[in-house]
């Protein structure tokens, strides 16, 4: 079984959006021990469109057809795949009720042009996830390779090889393509292609060495995996969500495949160490809110060059784990990353909250606030001897700052030589000063006591502003896990 993807839309041409859905597709497809050769992306445009249609269904068994379900004038994949089938549109007036009722859930009229999305080529179904008012589709066709669709009830050409086709459509939406993906089209494609071996994977992601310096480090377990053949591994740069290494095993079954993927994490650990954050679809910042709280602990930040990614990142993350996900994946052996306090939903996920807060100090006014204001734990040299803030002594300064200011017990804080005016060669551009501050705690139950620690590093970051931001803040959450854990 060989599928295609074909991505509709002028805006991916553009790049005025970048097509992480047919990355993501291609993935899954793969885990799913689906063959997919080809990826298109094709503009709003008729005749084009139909071109990739059917170059798509000469070469390959399936075709998974994303984008163009909307109800505009340039939404035309419906339109397309009908006359590439050789049928008609039709209203589903079930299909049209439920994009009634959205509309109605939400108190707002529904225009009549909304009702495009309830037509369907004669012969498919509707996929039955639909999270949006774009349904899905499922649309077997006969094809004749080179010639084109066998409508129903015709028959082919003399002599003519008939093929089972299968066209997929869905919305361009990610979470509403991932839904249906999931809910319909990748069982599907197994229960066609008759795969009955089951492929799973999981990621270990990394942070603090590059995509060359893993492979070397891992370099004698790749050989050896190489000549077994299952589990494999695979290296993903993630930008500064790190470096994943992937493991991925096939099986019988899912616990078949499982029981290869957690015998390889116990080999991998070890070789990784303290590189290994989190894992799966969780983030560093999820690993550092779970540890937080499993000490009892809550974080305020401070931030200069960061302009408030690391607040931005906590929030997220914490809502994330309030709502029931997860955190810091699953480690083996590390039953503690489960955080204490979220396993009760009852409460609608309004369970405790270990970030505090964060502070976006730009200004100068600001910064001096912060620095001096008459404390001295945040300035132990006196309120006239503060240091200079782009620098590890004012890093720490501003992490007591941000303890303080926020009543959280923890403080972390980012600055940065960011003016290349103010670089000298000792501190060129691109020089990042990170910092923690954590406050005594004595043991409570079962929580254990916490050592006063004030924590500082100096890094030096490539790239341009932007990429000095992301980095900055990323490895600023990274010294903080490692400081908690009593790596640093």
């Amino acid at each position: 079984m060989k599928t295609e993807i074909v991505a509709v839309g002028t805006e991916l041409l553009l790049g005025q959006i970048v097509d992480t859905n047919s990355s993501w597709m291609g993935e899954q497809l793969a885990l799913a021990g689906i063959d997919s050769h080809y990826q298109t992306k094709v503009g709003d445009n008729w005749d084009r469109i139909e071109d990739a249609f059917r170059l798509a269904l000469d070469r390959s068994d399936s075709v998974i057809v994303c984008g163009g379900l909307g109800p505009t004038q340039d939404d035309i994949t419906r339109e397309v795949l009908a006359s590439v089938m050789g049928v008609e549109l039709v209203l589903d007036e079930r299909i049209a009720e439920r994009i009634r009722a959205m509309f109605a859930s939400r108190s707002r009229p529904m225009p009549e042009n909304n009702l495009r999305q309830a037509m369907v080529p004669v012969g498919a179904s509707p996929i039955p996830q639909q999270p949006g008012t774009a349904p899905g589709l499922v649309a077997p066709i006969r094809w004749v390779q080179g010639t084109g669709a066998v409508a129903p009830g015709a028959e082919p050409p003399d002599g003519a090889e008939v093929l089972d086709r299968v066209v997929y459509v869905v919305p361009g939406v990610p979470y509403e393509m991932r839904e249906m993906m999931n809910g319909t089209v990748l069982g599907d494609l197994q229960r066609r292609a008759g795969v009955s071996a089951t492929i799973e994977s999981r990621v270990l992601r990394t942070w603090g060495q590059s995509e060359s310096g893993l492979a070397e480090m891992l370099a004698g377990r790749i050989d050896e995996l190489d000549e077994a053949g299952n589990p494999t591994l695979a290296f993903l740069a993630s930008g500064i969500e790190g470096i994943k290494v992937r493991i991925t095993a096939k099986g019988a079954d899912s616990a078949e495949a499982w029981r290869l993927i957690e015998a390889e994490q116990v080999v991998l650990e070890p070789l990784l160490g303290d590189l290994v954050f989190a894992y799966d679809d969780d983030n560093m910042e999820s690993a550092v809110l779970a540890e937080l709280d499993r000490l009892g602990l809550t974080l305020g930040v401070a931030e200069t060059i960061t302009g408030g990614r690391m607040a931005n990142r906590l929030s997220s993350a914490e809502a994330a784990m309030r709502t029931g996900r997860a955190p810091g994946g699953a480690k083996l052996g590390d039953p503690g990353l489960a955080p204490a306090g979220d396993t009760d939903q009852s409460d609608g996920g309004t369970g405790p909250r270990t970030f505090a807060g964060g502070i976006v100090a730009r200004s100068e006014h600001l910064t001096e606030y912060m620095l001096h204001a008459g404390s001295a734990e945040v300035s132990p040299l006196g309120d006239d001897l503060v240091p200079p803030l782009a620098s590890a002594a004012g890093a720490e300064a501003l992490a007591r700052a941000a303890r303080l200011r926020t009543g959280a017990s923890v403080g972390l804080a980012v600055t940065a030589i960011e003016d290349r005016a103010a670089a000298t060669p000792e501190h060129p551009f691109g020089t990042a000063f990170l910092a923690v501050s954590i406050s005594a705690q004595p043991a409570r139950g079962d929580l254990p006591a916490v050592p006063h620690r004030d924590k500082a590093d100096e890094i030096r970051l490539p790239g341009d502003r932007e990429r000095l931001a992301d980095y900055s803040a990323i490895s600023a959450l990274n010294l903080l896990r490692l400081t908690l854990t009593g790596r640093r």
